[in-house]
Order: structure tokens, then sequence, then C-alpha cells
């Protein structure tokens, strides 16, 4: 009886691969899962420089110390002639490029 049955089970598995596995699509969805992926990093990182700028948000620890001295300056803080100084103080004493 079982005989009889077995041809019509082996299209339900998949008539690509003849009812004997996945196919040949099954190295496909771990690429199209890692393209997702990578899509939504880039569009969320991209989303998150437009947001807080190139200095990152300014509860991060790589905050530049122009930026701070700038936001300083700007409201008030300190002087135009100490904020000239510092400045160049910074730059100065700035890491070279890598």
């Amino acid at each position: 009886m079982f005989t009889a049955l077995a041809p019509l089970a082996a299209p339900a598995v998949g008539p690509w691969a003849g009812g004997y596995g996945p196919g040949p699509f099954f190295f496909l969805i771990p690429l199209i899962w890692l393209v997702v992926i990578v899509g939504l990093v880039l569009f969320f990182g991209r989303r998150a420089r437009r947001r807080f700028g190139a200095d990152g948000p300014p509860w991060a620890p790589g905050r530049s110390a122009e930026a701070t001295l700038a936001e300083r300056f700007a409201q008030g803080d300190i002087e135009e002639v100490e904020y000239r100084a510092r400045l160049e103080v910074l730059r100065a004493n700035r890491p070279p490029a890598r």
C-alpha cells in the first residue's frame, strides 16, 4: 500500500530537488540573511551619524575636546580670548594623523 503512495509524496518535498533534499537554493538563505543584517547595520549606522554628527553622541567617551571647548564658548562659560588660547593649545598637542 505504501509503495503505491510513494511517488505522490516525493513532489511534496520539492520538485527542484527531486524529493531528496533542500535543493540548490539551500546556500542562498544564509546569504540573504547576511545581506539583510548588513543592510540594517548600515541603515541605522548612517542614521546615528546624521543624528549625532561626526563626534558621536554627547555621552560617548570619544567626544572631541574641540567640540567641548566650542560648546563652552557658545554657552558663554569662557570668553573669546580664552577660547582661542585653549584651542591653539589643543591643536598644538593634537596627536599625528595615522
